[in-house]
């Protein structure tokens, strides 16, 4: 596959993987109860950035900004296919060409480092969500969504290679 066509292909990834992540927190939130973040929350964050604030002792009880909202899902996004460009490439195009569930999902837990790490610290949670009200059920809750967002790696692209098989197999 050609690089531009990588590149927009990994993309698509990268959005049908995070929806898979959204699916999935939506899915624990009308069955079980269990609240995902608020992407305003994610918004809020990146707002402050500019000011110098990186880090909040709580971010719920930061100043709200306008187009936190809008800001926290187009990062959520953005994120989600900076992830799937990533992820295509260190497999130097293979997870396009044939993907494979186990590496798929190896990733998606791997890149539960960013918010465990950094995310969760800036917002006030501390390292891997310590200062949640309960941080094993956080923890998990993280872990399981980043599982999701690798199915959704790998549930993509085996849709999209076997659509390209359609669609080269239709042509004269």
């Amino acid at each position: 596959m050609a690089l531009p066509s990588s590149l927009l292909a990994a993309a698509l990834l990268g959005i049908a993987a995070t929806a898979t992540m959204d699916l999935w927190n939506l899915f624990l939130l009308r069955a079980f109860s269990i609240p995902s973040l608020d992407y305003c929350l994610l918004g809020r964050w990146l707002l402050h950035m500019p000011g110098g604030t990186f880090r909040h002792v709580a971010i719920g009880k930061a100043e709200p900004r306008p187009g936190e909202c809008v800001l926290g899902r187009v990062a959520h996004y953005s994120i989600g296919i900076g992830l799937a460009i990533a992820f295509v490439a260190s497999t130097r195009g293979a997870a396009l060409e044939r993907p494979r569930l186990l590496p798929a999902i190896a990733f998606g837990l791997v890149t539960v480092a960013f918010p465990f790490f950094v995310m969760q610290p800036c917002l006030g949670l501390g390292v891997a969500s310590a200062k949640a009200a309960s941080p094993t059920r956080a923890r998990l809750k993280s872990l399981a969504s980043h599982a999701a967002f690798g199915i959704g790696l790998y549930g993509s692209a085996t849709a999209l290679r076997i659509l390209m098989g359609t669609l080269l197999d239709a042509q004269p």
